[in-house]
């Protein structure tokens, strides 16, 4: 048994690795098999074998098999037959296409962009659409440009296609027919007056609104089985329109939602799988050891385990795996090394140094303590605190999909009451401290200074303005990342700042100088930059001004 029957043979014995929402998918299709006549879903055996043959009218354009006929894998076969054999019986009692939106997520390498051309040229030929209008759409007409260039090439390649296709710069026509294949940028008044029968998206994920998405599904509605074909690898941007369709894919595959005309496949290791066991790496990577080389991802695990940021790109890019942010700075298993507890009550006594990132009133404010060390085996000691406010708590918690609700039962995070932080709750958290620790200084951000600063030092403690530029975060952020991979910090595995470590992305300067990128961050950071903060002022007790840190190499001069 080969093609897509032997994939889902294959899948459903265990032969074929397999994560959970690839398997799903495979489920979803046998389990409409048995039960979808009663819903009017009808699978078209036919018509899925017409869809996977087109493609043999195709060449490989680039790369070790330039020229050779493009044979689709099993699992790109799947993909075929469920999006063009599929139908369902329309109000007339025809079969029209069942699907009207797919979503492909798939990691670098595998043969998306190819397999999106080979579809945007179904859509354009072999679908029997009259007047067809096809669009590679993209953020930037250049992008789109990439799948519409490669079905180019095949249209030249295939001496049957160029028989009746015209090809033009940015169009491939068939004038008999008045269809039209063509890419689209970003620039949403250029579309106006679209009538699309089918888009190819690629790489969705790039997409910062819904502009283009919007607007090409907007433009289906005179068609008769239109077809929005989104196909992308993994992103960070969790607001986005991609992370989207992700998480609706997810509660398709799952069942929590019925959706009938939404296909959805997700490439992508589990939750829970080791990362660096290349036993995962096929789950994600369908086409390994046929586009994808086991070598190069070897090579790149490697440099993976020794750098924060390219650990991020490897799981995005190559395991699909959705991360926190676009570079992340620091490593997820590196910091869990760090979560011994860090009893307070054992801290009574001791000399602190305090981070305090105050944000702005509706945000959240963040204050770190850092303890020295008092014995040369000893870590660094963390201790936070966080406040939101109390009004906005709960919206916040659904719409940026993050627990600050459960975290405020759990302790971890304060709500102060009203729809702004009460500065007035920071002071009298802070003189509570002062009574069990000795706080050495305050560190704070100049910009973020306010009357709680006067109260602060009207309280008796010391506070030292800190700026947010290279000079100042550098030799600190240096620091903390030397002392998580030594694990010689303890954080007691606090969830707040462990989804603000996650978070956080760092920015270079062409010095090599690093401080955190709140820009490019995409959700809040303010714990980690206030444990930057009261680090640097932990780390200048041990000698005077920034000699401490020109001794040790974290800064460049």
């Amino acid at each position: 048994m080969s093609g897509y029957e032997g994939y889902i043979s294959g899948v459903m014995g265990g032969a074929i690795p397999s994560c959970h929402w690839a398997r799903r998918a495979v489920e979803r299709h046998l389990d409409d098999l048995e039960n979808g006549d009663g819903r009017g879903l009808v699978f078209d055996e036919e018509a899925a074998a017409h869809a996977i043959s087109f493609f043999a009218f195709l060449r490989h354009s680039k790369g070790e098999w330039a020229g050779s006929p493009l044979v689709l894998e099993g699992w790109q076969q799947f993909i075929q037959a469920m999006l063009f054999g599929w139908m369902k019986v329309g109000k007339d009692g025809g079969l029209l296409r069942r699907f009207r939106v797919a979503y492909i997520e798939v990691p670098r390498k595998n043969g998306k962009t190819t397999m999106a051309a080979g579809d945007g040229l179904y859509l354009f030929d072999a679908d029997g659409e009259p007047g067809a209008e096809v669009y590679t759409a993209a953020t930037k007409r250049d992008q789109a440009r990439i799948a519409h260039a490669e079905a180019t090439r095949m249209v030249k390649a295939s001496p049957f296609l160029r028989r009746h296709i015209q090809v033009f710069r940015d169009n491939l026509s068939i004038p008999a027919r008045a269809c039209k294949f063509e890419p689209l940028g970003r620039d949403a008044d250029s579309m106006d007056g679209l009538n699309v029968h089918g888009a190819i998206i690629d790489e969705l994920h790039a997409h910062k609104n819904r502009e283009v998405y919007d607007v090409l599904d907007t433009a289906t509605g005179s068609r008769r089985q239109p077809l929005i074909m989104s196909i992308t690898t993994a992103g960070f941007d969790r607001h986005s329109v991609c992370f989207g369709l992700h998480d609706y894919t997810q509660k398709v595959l799952d069942r929590v939602v019925e959706d009938d005309s939404h296909f959805g496949i997700i490439y992508s290791i589990d939750e829970g799988d080791d990362w660096a066991d290349e036993q995962t790496w096929a789950k994600a990577n369908p086409n390994l050891g046929v586009s994808v080389k086991i070598e190069d991802l070897r090579r790149k695990a490697v440099k993976a385990k020794a750098m924060p940021s390219a650990l991020n790109a490897f799981q995005r890019l190559h395991l699909n795996v959705w991360t926190q942010a676009e570079s992340r700075w620091m490593s997820p298993d590196a910091w869990g090394a760090c979560g011994l507890p860090v009893p307070e009550d054992g801290l009574r006594g001791r000399t602190c140094y305090m981070g305090l990132d105050l944000s702005s009133t509706t945000d959240i404010s963040a204050l770190v303590l850092v303890f020295p060390p008092e014995g040369a085996d000893d870590p660094f000691s963390v201790v936070c605190r966080f406040w939101i406010p109390e009004e906005s708590m709960r919206e916040r918690s659904n719409r940026d999909r993050v627990p600050y609700d459960v975290w405020v039962r759990q302790g971890y995070m304060m709500a102060t009451p009203g729809n702004v932080i009460d500065y007035d709750f920071i002071l009298a958290e802070i003189d509570d401290l002062a009574q069990r620790y000795d706080i050495g200084e305050l560190a704070f951000d100049r910009w973020g200074a306010t009357k709680l600063i006067q109260d602060i030092q009207e309280q008796g403690q010391t506070v030292v303005q800190f700026g947010q530029g290279f000079a100042s975060m550098s030799g600190p952020m240096k620091e903390l990342e030397k002392l998580v991979l030594s694990k010689k910090i303890a954080h007691g595995n606090n969830p707040v700042l462990t989804w603000m470590a996650n978070n956080l992305v760092a920015t270079q300067d062409p010095a090599g100088n690093v401080k955190p990128d709140k820009a490019r961050s995409t959700e809040k950071i303010d714990g980690m930059v206030a444990l930057i903060m009261g680090l640097d002022r932990a780390i200048r007790k041990e000698g005077s001004g920034r000699s401490v840190y020109e001794e040790r190499g974290l800064i460049e001069l």
